[in-house]
């Protein structure tokens, strides 16, 4: 996991928001698509930013939820297409950096460098984990995922819906691994949070 090196990133671009171009966006707005030639990165102030990712079979996925105060879309510099897409996921505050505003960042503060580096480093690690996942059993996929939210994000606070499509799996199977999971008390449910209780249980599932 790589939660601790997450902690470490956030909020650490904020003394450079000043060189980039601020926007309130609305819930559901599309940030960046995947495949679109890039325009440059964003960073997230205030909300909550989807990211997923398309299949060749056309499959839609969340694979990561962006918390205010991480960079995001890092790969669309220079005109290189979004590896992922972007959506709001509730009204958002972001912050736009063109290759021009980053490379003024960059020749003032060096050190800017170094953590826009470590955020894409970050980014495509987190995508390998993904994508090795994808073939696991629905079980050890949710387990992941659990713990990446909790450790990233402080919670998993995610409906059902949205928690499905994380995985790529239905809320019929979905549902029946939370509830296996109550009854182990495993997890517990509060305003639509799913809460780990056995953390090392999870972990286990996580790792098998």
């Amino acid at each position: 996991m790589d939660g601790d090196l997450m902690q470490e990133l956030r909020y650490k671009w904020e003394p450079f928001l000043k060189y980039g171009q601020r926007f309130e966006v609305e819930k559901n707005k599309v940030i960046y698509r995947q495949g679109h030639s890039g325009r440059g990165f964003y960073y997230l102030s205030i909300g909550e930013i989807n990211i997923t990712l398309l299949s060749e079979k056309g499959n839609e996925r969340i694979i990561n939820v962006v918390p205010p105060g991480m960079l995001f879309g890092e790969h669309g510099v220079h005109q290189e297409p979004y590896l992922t897409s972007a959506t709001a996921a509730c009204p958002s505050v972001i912050y736009f950096f063109s290759d021009e505003a980053a490379a003024a960042i960059y020749a003032e503060h060096p050190e800017a460098s170094v953590i826009y580096t470590e955020s894409l480093i970050y980014k495509f690690r987190t995508l390998a984990e993904i994508l090795s996942l994808i073939e696991s059993p629905v079980e050890q996929q949710m387990a992941y995922y659990l713990l990446k939210l909790s450790e990233e994000n402080g919670s998993a606070s995610m409906n059902q819906t949205s928690f499905a499509k994380y995985i790529g799996t239905s809320r019929i199977t979905l549902n029946r691994v939370i509830q296996k999971w109550k009854q182990e008390n495993y997890i517990t449910l509060q305003n639509r949070q799913i809460v780990i209780k056995d953390m090392e249980k999870i972990k286990a599932i996580a790792n098998q």
